[in-house]
């Protein structure tokens, strides 16, 4: 019999004389025995995030429930070990933390045919209580150890083989968290390095770009912004937004970036690029969806041309603070293949400020979105303030750190050696 099957059949209390061997034979359609529901939610506990910190404490939260004391993680990432983590129950049960150390130094990586034995406790100087250590492993991983510890008797066989099986449970999870965590990793190095190197604009045009990826453990998506230098002092102001997250938006919106740089290199005006960008796009099957806002700024002739791809209108700031939204004809989002996309020509005034950025912005779940942009144009500057602060601002009073999408944020205005009104 296995120490696992000893277990349950220690939980379930004394034997019936009336089956084999002394024992009631199980009826069918039976409800499952206390050991096994109690075995059942604790490993239905272990794994619910795909934070690895949250299932190192699930793990030792179950591991506590079910052999009492106290209980800790050590994880391990090649040859660094941590110290103890995710501490749940008596701490002061724990051995010394080098003694742990060791052993999880010492944990090697079974064969994928043999189940990873556990440690029993070992003597330890001075020290009367038992421990126990479980390796997590996963495949022929192994990510740490689970600590355990408690006072009275020690561990037995079949306690370590259970506390094994959750342990390999954390395991697997652990190896989804940090496979998770290298995606979006890679995916923010990728926008990062994108983000980091925007055309340059014409030096007639201050600019300022920010960039927060929502709730800080998300997923990257494929926000993006770009600035393309055009002839005549003129420079092309963009933000778009790939639908969805992940490395596979972040591809998608290097792929829309760089066919942006080659059309707007032509110098079409702003709705024939949409154009050509969703011709292009729509011919190509894996590649997704994306809205776009196309700004070309003409400071030496005070004048603005918009066109609009599925997006949202940008805003812009007088130069005594007011806020309003520009209007622009929107058409469909670029990859469609339904084209139709129109400019709209605004002044620009001196001091004028204009403001692109994707809908994380202003987006709320189930709010209007006449609503939303509402609370953009409804707030009010300092006058003249510079650009940088003007973000900077927009986000802390929309709250934008706290954003349930990616914010992608561009805020230009035409450079001017004097404000309006002097010489």
């Amino acid at each position: 019999m296995s120490g696992v099957a000893r277990w349950f059949q220690s939980r379930r209390g004394p034997a019936s004389a009336d089956g084999p061997g002394g024992r009631k034979g199980p009826t069918a359609g039976a409800a499952p025995s206390a050991p096994y529901r109690e075995l059942r939610t604790a490993a239905a506990g272990i794994g619910t995030t795909l934070d690895e910190p949250t299932t190192c404490t699930e793990l030792t939260r179950a591991a506590v429930r079910l052999a009492g004391g106290g209980a800790a993680v050590m994880r391990r990432d090649g040859d660094t070990v941590s110290g103890y983590e995710s501490i749940i129950g008596d701490a002061a049960l724990l051995p010394d933390v080098g003694w742990a150390t060791a052993v999880t130094r010492d944990a090697g990586t079974p064969a994928a045919d043999r189940w990873a034995d556990p440690w029993l406790s070992r003597p330890v100087a001075g020290r009367t209580r038992p421990a126990l250590c479980v390796p997590l492993t996963s495949g022929s991983d192994q990510y740490g150890v689970l600590v355990c510890a408690r006072e009275g008797r020690a561990f037995t066989r079949p306690e370590a083989e259970l506390l094994a099986l959750l342990a390999e449970r954390a395991a697997s999870h652990i190896r989804h968290a940090r496979e998770y965590e290298q995606v979006n990793r890679t995916a923010g190095d990728l926008q990062r390095a994108l983000l980091a190197e925007p055309g340059r604009p014409h030096p007639n045009l201050d600019v300022a770009i920010r960039y927060l990826p929502a709730g800080g453990r998300v997923l990257v998506g494929g926000d993006w912004c770009e600035t393309v230098r055009l002839h005549f002092g003129r420079t092309l102001l963009v933000v778009g937004d790939v639908m969805g997250h992940g490395l596979e938006a972040a591809v998608d919106m290097n792929a829309y970036r760089t066919l942006l740089r080659y059309i707007a290199s032509s110098e079409l005006p702003p709705h024939r690029v949409l154009r050509q960008m969703d011709d292009i796009a729509a011919t190509e099957t894996d590649r997704r969806p994306a809205t776009c806002l196309l700004v070309r700024v003409d400071p030496s002739r005070g004048q603005v041309t918009l066109a609009s791809a599925g997006h949202l209108p940008p805003a812009l700031v007088a130069w005594e603070g007011r806020t309003s939204l520009l209007p622009v004809p929107v058409g469909p989002p670029l990859g469609t293949g339904f084209g139709g996309y129109e400019a709209a020509t605004h002044q620009l005034d001196p001091g004028q400020a204009l403001v692109l950025f994707t809908d994380g912005l202003v987006e709320h779940r189930g709010e209007d979105i006449d609503h939303s942009l509402r609370r953009l144009a409804d707030l009010h500057f300092s006058p003249a303030v510079g650009i940088d602060a003007l973000l900077d601002s927009i986000l802390t009073r929309l709250d934008a750190r706290n954003a349930e999408d990616d914010v992608a944020v561009l805020a230009a205005r035409p450079h001017s050696r004097s404000g309006p009104g002097q010489g």
